[in-house]
């Protein structure tokens, strides 16, 4: 998940390195900007284009507001870039009800023919210490395994293949799931999809107003409660011993359909859980300290942090793979960072309009 001290990242999202570790593969061969535009393993009984969804988005009306954004939890080093918490008020918009569905997205690729950055070959100029054998379309899958947390995150693998039609590769198929989230997706592609509906990608601080549903200073996006306690589960995340086994005590080990869990205090879904979501602002971690409390738009670009190659954009809400021993990264608060052409089985988004 998020990715902000030195060493591994929870959720295993690597940075790229300076030299070319077998393990980094996930991240920095997430395919590039390469002029090769065709897709592994395509065959016409898993194409989910079928499924193409003809109804417009449900959007929900988000009004305006103050809010304290960010969490200060001395004990937890992973809040540090959650810090300080500071009080931002937001203008009101509008933002899809769910996650963008493989369905909706089969229809946004069907009318445009838009190939996705997993679907192209990876541009070799990009990464010189690669092995060519791996410079083919794909993506990162996460791997079920037996795994030392303390190590490289092992439990990600590129595989040839994968992309948003077959996020867990060429023998896996997005067909029928029209009501998933759709994955795969790389911050480009999101703001491809944002652009062709009228749309765009939410601020960091629109994003959390909105997961925060009403609820202030709340640790969760539904309040107090703890996942599973009552026997009531809010939200997509992972139980069991991770990375080994997930043992689907929500209801679902992988991912979920949209609306499978209660909603927020606004009538949102997944704020929590399920699927990483791509905001539009670029990552730093002492934006907070500097950031206007109107409407900040996120910082002009994002500085290069923990050895990485390239400024990282922001991810908000966690995934079906959000361990609380090992991450906790499905509370509104927590922050995480990906390069722009970066894509994983985890990881999609939703839109915003400004408010009519």
């Amino acid at each position: 998940m998020g990715k902000k001290a030195p060493g591994p990242t929870p959720e295993g999202s690597p940075a790229p390195a300076r030299k070319f570790p077998f393990w980094i593969l996930p991240t920095i061969l997430l395919a590039g900007l390469g002029v090769g535009l065709f897709a592994i393993g395509w065959n016409a009984d898993s194409d989910p284009l079928p499924d193409a969804d003809t109804a417009p988005p449900e959007m929900v009306a988000v009004p305006g507001g103050t809010f304290w954004m960010g969490r200060d939890d001395p004990t937890d080093q992973r809040t540090r870039d959650e810090q300080p918490v500071h009080e931002v008020t937001v203008a009101a918009f509008q933002i899809d009800a769910t996650e963008v569905t493989v369905g909706q997205y089969a229809k946004f690729v069907k009318e445009t023919g838009y190939v996705t950055i997993s679907e192209r070959v990876p541009d070799a100029r990009k990464y010189p210490d690669a092995d060519p054998a791996y410079l083919k379309p794909g993506s990162a899958v996460f791997t079920p395994m037996e795994a030392d947390l303390g190590g490289p995150p092992v439990w990600w693998r590129y595989v040839p293949g994968a992309n948003w039609r077959h996020p867990e590769g060429p023998n896996s198929s997005a067909k029928g799931k029209k009501s998933y989230p759709v994955v795969q997706i790389t911050w480009d592609d999101a703001i491809a999809y944002a652009k062709w509906a009228g749309k765009r990608l939410p601020t960091e601080a629109e994003w959390e107003w909105a997961a925060r549903g009403g609820l202030d200073r709340k640790p969760y996006c539904w309040g107090d409660a703890k996942p599973g306690e009552g026997g009531k589960w809010h939200a997509n995340a992972y139980q069991g011993k991770f990375p080994e086994v997930d043992a689907g005590e929500d209801g679902f080990a992988g991912l979920a359909p949209v609306k499978s869990f209660p909603p927020n205090g606004y009538g949102l879904y997944d704020m929590s859980g399920n699927a990483w979501e791509w905001c539009s602002d670029w990552y730093d971690p002492g934006y907070y300290a500097v950031a206007p409390k109107e409407n900040p738009p996120g910082p002009a670009t994002g500085p290069l942090v923990e050895g990485e190659r390239q400024p990282q954009r922001v991810r908000r809400g966690g995934s079906f793979l959000c361990d609380d021993k090992y991450c906790r990264r499905y509370v509104p608060s927590a922050r995480d960072k990906n390069p722009a052409d970066s894509c994983a089985n985890h990881t999609g988004f939703r839109c915003v309009k400004d408010a009519r």
